[in-house]
């Protein structure tokens, strides 16, 4: 189980390190013994555990161009981004269709790729109205967390994308957050349990793909697979940041440290709050005394000649249970500067302010 995971760890890994060791020649990385022992990693100091989340490839929370898609992908990759993360959700089909446009010129063993399942699309005339894309695609969807759904959601998205395979696979959104099941929730987690799960399992067996896990943005949905299945690693949204973040260090790394689950943080930047919009997370509902507290971290961070960007990117790689952190963008230079950002040095004194004003907890990692 270990060796299979370490497996997954270091792939994460070695698709970034092989991306930027051309851009980044001071971090002198060696990828002949990156690949035969894991300890040879700093996934603090190095900017490998780093990826490209589709929300925004998919006309998340405004639309997006096919042009402005490309041209940022083309971004994220010149920098060295080697790690993809889009849904069959994203745009309903969209974020697939755009992602697949790019990654299918690049060589298969160059980069990883996860997607998800859990809703098949169908065509219709125009996208419902209720969904969350502006300008999507114009499908419909129904949720299927079946055996069956599963094997038919890989192959619909591996017919989007264009490409040969995918590398880790997502459950997607059987989550209390989601707007479609709320306090129905389990009743959907129990359909998975007996069919997503052991058919993702042996997907991952036959070869089909590497590994599985959940995407969602709720620690209880992640806590409840560890007890029923065996998954390699999770996407964990909204949980881990700067803003917010002891409900994870307190229950959900600890349980996936001992089942060897890795974590992939998504919307480390809480959906651009920590990088100045006034929008917190997907849902825009915005916490009491949050923007105060953004502005106080923000002064912290002036002072310490850094901006909160970096700090908020790097303290959510910085758990040892973290494989990757994924923000998403729709802009090259933003895809750019994101990567810049995860090479910043940041003075201890930043955190050490951060955990006297009570800003962060003290039992959360630094970056080293």
């Amino acid at each position: 189980m270990s060796s299979r995971r370490n497996f997954i760890h270091k792939s994460l890994q070695l698709g970034a390190i092989t991306g930027m060791a051309s851009i980044l020649p001071g971090y002198h990385f060696n990828t002949t013994a990156a690949m035969t022992s894991k300890a040879k990693f700093d996934k603090v100091t190095l900017p490998a555990n780093f990826g490209l989340g589709g929300v925004a490839i998919g006309n998340g929370f405004r639309p997006t161009t096919d042009e402005q898609a490309q041209l940022a992908l083309e971004g994220a990759w010149e920098a060295g981004v080697r790690f993809f993360d889009t849904s069959p959700w994203y745009g309903l089909g969209l974020s697939e269709r755009r992602f697949g446009r790019f990654l299918h010129n690049q060589k298969r063993e160059d980069y990883i790729l996860a997607t998800k399942v859990g809703r098949l699309l169908k065509a219709a005339r125009q996208a419902p109205g209720n969904n969350s894309w502006k300008e999507a695609s114009p499908f419909d969807y129904e949720y299927d967390y079946s055996a069956a759904g599963v094997r038919r959601s890989v192959e619909d998205s591996l017919q989007r994308l264009g490409i040969s395979s995918i590398d880790i696979v997502f459950i997607h959104d059987l989550s209390p957050d989601n707007g479609d099941m709320k306090d129905n929730w389990m009743d959907y987690f129990k359909v998975a349990a007996k069919g997503a799960m052991p058919e993702l399992t042996k997907m991952r067996e036959e070869g089909l793909i590497k590994g599985w896990g959940l995407g969602v943005n709720r620690i209880e949905p992640i806590l409840e697979t560890l007890k029923v299945a065996d998954p390699d690693v999770c996407l964990s949204a909204t949980q881990y940041s700067l803003m917010y973040h002891e409900d994870a260090l307190e229950r959900l790394f600890p349980a996936c440290a001992e089942k060897g689950v890795d974590i992939v943080v998504g919307a480390p930047l809480n959906a651009g709050f920590l990088a100045g919009i006034d929008r917190y997370n997907y849902w825009g509902e915005m916490p009491e005394g949050f923007k105060e507290k953004r502005r106080q971290m923000t002064e912290i961070a002036k002072r310490n000649g850094i901006d909160l960007i970096s700090a908020a990117l790097q303290f959510s790689a910085a758990p040892s249970v973290v494989s990757a952190v994924i923000p998403g963008t729709r802009y090259p230079d933003q895809a750019k500067a994101n990567v810049a950002a995860m090479q910043v040095k940041i003075p201890q004194a930043f955190w050490e302010e951060l955990v006297a004003k009570k800003l962060i907890s003290d039992k959360a990692p630094w970056p080293a």
